[in-house]
């Protein structure tokens, strides 16, 4: 009797034990998911905010630019025999975890839209750079990220389902011009862009050309996954037909 007596205070005083150190668990490690999730959910509320940003700055931008087309006497359809030629600016909202250390990244580029069906679709070639701008003291290390530069070549259709508005797909590879500062093992890696957009009629045979896309990478670090770089972007161009 004594003996079982034994053996159950023994087991109790193990339970006791135990839940002493699930509770000094549950102290210790608590405060960090906290700052863990707060952090996340902080880094979320800011890209959404940026994206949000950047939707209603192009629905402004077209807002204003069809208020113009439409008073302007001479505006037409989007109609084009010829290659249609642009030059615009390009601006981006990096995604993912390279918004960590990046904020939002500025270029340029120039593309060629090929016609393939009269007024409906077109091969695209466009060629530009893009300087993505790293965050300054990163996280309180004193530590600035270095900006990425990249020098993407795309190709692609661009498919005009009603007048005006198109719904484009390219493909290419994204050169980065910094490899060595960034420590980047892949000079290049492959890339791809889902866009949407609309041309507005200015006249005569020119155009705004105003689209959104989703650009991405593959990585340029073959053992991190992390590399890639990935971002919503906003181009603005303008475009004349060459024929």
């Amino acid at each position: 009797m004594v003996k079982n007596n034994s053996l159950l205070i023994k087991r109790l005083n193990n339970r006791d034990i135990q839940m002493k150190r699930w509770v000094t668990f549950r102290a210790l490690l608590c405060p960090v998911f906290k700052k863990h999730l707060t952090k996340t959910h902080n880094n979320i509320m800011k890209s959404t905010f940026k994206i949000s940003a950047l939707v209603l700055a192009f629905a402004g931008f077209a807002f204003g630019a069809k208020a113009q087309s439409t008073s302007t006497s001479t505006t037409k359809t989007t109609t084009s025999n010829g290659v249609i030629l642009s030059v615009g600016v390009d601006a981006g909202i990096p995604t993912g975890n390279l918004s960590n250390s990046y904020n939002w990244n500025l270029g340029g580029s120039v593309q060629a839209d090929i016609p393939v069906i009269q007024n409906q679709l077109f091969v695209t070639v466009n060629a530009g750079y893009n300087n993505i701008f790293g965050k300054k003291n990163l996280d309180g290390t004193g530590l600035d990220a270095t900006n990425i530069q990249l020098l993407p070549v795309k190709a692609g259709l661009k498919f005009f389902p009603v007048s005006h508005f198109y719904i484009q797909g390219e493909a290419g590879a994204a050169f980065a011009l910094n490899k060595a500062d960034l420590g980047f093992d892949n000079s290049a890696t492959f890339l791809y862009a889902p866009q949407i957009g609309y041309q507005f009629a200015l006249g005569g045979k020119s155009y705004i050309d105003a689209g959104v896309r989703y650009e991405a990478t593959t990585k340029f670090n073959s053992n991190i996954d992390n590399s890639t770089v990935n971002f919503f972007g906003l181009r603005v161009a303008y475009a004349f037909d060459t024929k």
